[in-house]
């Protein structure tokens, strides 16, 4: 049975409990009724090396900083990861306005290559500060996490909560070998006033 979580609340599981973590999707859904301009929400995944931090950060720009690019940051200009074992489905920019994922990370997990120590699951409403957007204005939005069977593992609901105001950003969840190499699952639901994925990037997981 699917875990239904609130702000702060979170979990961990291992595949003993019932779940296939063999392979694992990230569901991210919203809806938002007359909202000008629209909310964009993006889901980002961090993959972390054992130090639990992001050791590829992407092929280097024309100012010859990281640009996140093809390293270990699964977002919408980096879809896909380079062991090419977690995919991103693409940028919603709107939200489909129905109560199905609309945008997915998928995962699989079980041969992923064994420097990957760990994967942070984040979502972010782009330019929320800029735009005076939060989760408390979100209608109907959720992430959530299913397993290899498509069962429902926790979801968190997100949106239309005045308590959120505050926060453009959420650190969903956590999936992370254990000392045998097995994997565990942990949801977080950490609320952070950024909105820029970046900006939880710099904050836990840099490698410098």
């Amino acid at each position: 049975m699917a875990i239904s979580l609130k702000k702060g609340q979170g979990v961990n599981l291992r595949k003993d409990t019932g779940f296939n973590l063999s392979r694992l999707k990230i569901g991210l859904g919203w809806n938002v009724v007359n909202s000008h301009p629209k909310y964009d929400l993006d889901a980002v995944a961090f993959v972390l090396d054992s130090a639990g931090k992001v050791r590829n950060l992407g092929k280097l720009g024309d100012n010859g900083k990281p640009t996140l690019v093809g390293g270990d940051v699964v977002f919408y200009n980096s879809l896909v990861h380079p062991s090419g074992k977690i995919r991103l489905s693409g940028d919603s920019r709107t939200g489909s306005g129905s109560d199905d994922d609309d945008e997915t990370i998928e995962v699989d997990l079980d041969n992923l290559p064994r420097e990957y120590a760990a994967i942070v699951f984040a979502v972010v409403i782009f330019k929320g500060k800029e735009r005076g957007q939060s989760f408390a204005g979100v209608n109907k939005a959720h992430i959530r996490a299913l397993d290899a069977n498509g069962r429902e593992i926790c979801r968190y609901e997100i949106g239309g909560d005045t308590q959120n105001a505050p926060y453009c950003a959420m650190t969903f969840a956590r999936a992370e070998r254990d000392a045998q190499g097995e994997w565990v699952f942990r949801a977080v639901g950490e609320f952070a006033q950024t909105d820029r994925f970046v900006d939880l990037l710099r904050a836990s997981y840099m490698p410098y």
